[in-house]
């Protein structure tokens, strides 16, 4: 006879299973990016499409985008520590939710009269909405940037507990979740756009964050409930500490301890906690100059992080022209390839990135942490190699004496290929003129290089990007993980930039092996620097294999939560 206790033991632990706080971690996420990935996907589209085909908004969006993260990076990061868990994610969220939904009542105002627009005071009312929509979307970047923090860099590490296994595993998870909505969901909202009309896209999206806000909502109340860990945090409870001392000052004497030696602080940069009490006792002037001194604090603190140089070195892989950009994609266009090979391109890239992070978890537990990111580092120069011979290959473009500035504005393509030849400012009437030839077979041997060396990158890439996630996430303390984490993001948005300051430099498909050469450069001192790091922390150990015993012993990271 069966044992109904056994029975309802086995239902009861399915529906832990499907209400745990992990699973809950990874439904929210996916939402979120979800309707991140279909904004940042249409946003784009959008621009360009009210400004007359013309990349002027979307460079203008980019740019405001890039810089507001750069400069306000350390202090979100700084928010999000000195304030609760809770509240930081669920203002996050309706912030960059609202104002997602904001734009997209907004744009469906502009299409539907933009010739009505264009006649009220001689086009400035338009002008404002272009206006509006651009500096609501850069806040709803900047809310993006803050949740991302809170939840990736930090809630993922206090569900974690203790287990760097489980945090790996974790971290692997939301990053295949990153992989495939990037896939899917410009795929959804692209159909939408091409089979309705760009007003349904703003309708559809406004519709979905509005959904996902409040389905996320209620799961990072869930998550909150689920993990009373998430209550505590260390900068709060020395802050309250500190309170509870200063109204009682006689308890204070009774035992004999001062302040000072009550609550010492954990590492030598400035606690954000001791910053927000200095200006309370302060003029206007101080109070006007704390973000200067907090960004300022930021970037002093990451500097003395022991990881400094293993993010330095991940900030420094953002400067290549090797990704599946608008950059790489325009340089297909000119060398042959039509839209389907590239999309099945930018496919076979995201199967290889999601080979990289289930490697992560497989490597890291047999060698150890430290040692994958200086494996998957090896994996990804030696990949890029083929990046390199492909500019002296057959079929390669490579002509340095072209000047950069030649036929600059010499555009007159049809529509279609002219977007592509703004986008990267490179003319490909060379390839789609009707006097040349067809591409030989010949012709596409280092094309083929360029792209095999590129998507055989993704795993050592992904692979040594979780490797980074994870050292920052264990030897950060609890209270500077968002202002460290905010400088990181920073780090990477200035070498992205640089990227694209150095096409503009040479925008040209003869001049995109050197492009090559100079990114495959600055992802191999990336990864010396990481050398450096991963040397200082294992010493000749690096180079041994060990097996899961050993690793606890050479490979000991510190706890998530007991980091110092």
């Amino acid at each position: 006879m069966e044992n109904p206790r056994a029975k309802k033991t086995c239902c009861e632990s399915i529906q832990d299973f499907f209400t745990s706080a992990k699973l809950l971690i990874y439904l929210g996420h996916a939402l979120s990016t979800w309707g991140d990935r279909m904004w940042n996907f249409a946003v784009a589209v959008f621009l360009v499409e009210l400004y007359g085909n013309s990349l002027l908004l979307t460079a203008v969006y980019g740019l405001v985008v890039a810089g507001s993260v750069l400069l306000l990076g350390a202090i979100i990061g700084d928010w999000v520590d000195r304030n609760p868990r809770l509240k930081v994610a669920q203002m996050s969220l309706i912030v960059q939710n609202s104002c997602v939904i904001v734009c997209g009542i907004l744009l469906m105002v502009v299409f539907s009269f933009k010739q009505q627009l264009v006649e009220v005071y001689d086009g400035w009312l338009l002008t404002t909405c272009y206006i509006l929509v651009i500096s609501i979307a850069n806040i709803a970047n900047l809310a993006s940037t803050a949740m991302s923090i809170t939840i990736q860099r930090d809630w993922v590490v206090v569900v974690a507990g203790q287990d760097s296994s489980k945090l790996a595993d974790m971290n692997a998870t939301v990053r295949i979740i990153d992989q495939l909505t990037n896939i899917l969901a410009p795929m959804l909202v692209g159909q939408i756009m091409t089979f309705g009309s760009h007003f349904i896209g703003c309708g559809f999206i406004s519709g979905w964050n509005l959904f996902s806000m409040c389905l996320e909502y209620v799961v990072l109340w869930k998550v909150y409930q689920k993990t009373p860990a998430l209550a505590v945090k260390a900068g709060q409870k020395e802050q309250h500490e500190q309170e509870l001392k200063q109204l009682s000052p006689v308890k204070e004497s009774e035992t004999g301890q001062s302040p000072e030696e009550s609550s010492q602080p954990l590492m030598n940069a400035v606690s954000p906690v001791v910053m927000s009490e200095a200006p309370k006792k302060r003029g206007c002037c101080n109070q006007i100059t704390e973000p200067l001194r907090t960004l300022k604090a930021g970037w002093e603190a990451y500097y003395n992080q022991s990881i400094f140089f293993a993010g330095m070195s991940l900030a420094f892989l953002y400067m290549t022209v090797l990704g599946f950009d608008c950059i790489t994609t325009g340089y297909a266009y000119t060398q042959g390839l039509n839209g389907s090979v590239v999309s099945l391109l930018m496919g076979a890239s995201a199967v290889s990135g999601i080979c990289g992070t289930v490697a992560f978890t497989w490597v890291r537990k047999k060698c150890g942490l430290v040692r994958t990111g200086f494996i998957s580092g090896v994996a990804q120069l030696s990949s890029l190699m083929l990046c390199v011979f492909s500019v002296f290959a057959p079929g390669s473009p490579l002509d340095l004496s072209v000047s950069p500035f030649q036929d600059l504005y010499a555009h007159t393509l049809p529509e279609a290929e002219n977007l592509v030849s703004v986008l990267t400012g490179w003319n490909i009437t060379a390839t789609s003129a009707p006097t040349e030839e067809l591409p030989s077979l010949k012709s596409y041997v280092s094309v083929s290089l360029l792209f095999a060396g590129v998507i055989a990158a993704r795993v050592g890439l992904w692979s040594f990007d979780l490797t980074v996630t994870q050292l920052i996430q264990e030897n950060v303390i609890e209270s500077e993980r968002g202002v460290i984490n905010g400088v990181q993001n920073s780090m990477n948005y200035l070498l992205d930039l640089l990227h694209f300051i150095m096409v503009i430099l040479a925008p040209h498909p003869e001049a995109f092996g050197l492009l090559v050469i100079i990114s495959v450069s600055f992802v191999m001192a990336g990864h010396i620097m990481y050398f450096y790091f991963a040397f200082n922390r294992l010493g000749h150990r690096l180079f041994l294999c060990c097996s899961p015993e050993q690793k606890v012993e050479t490979d000991n990271s510190p706890s998530p939560t007991n980091a110092v």
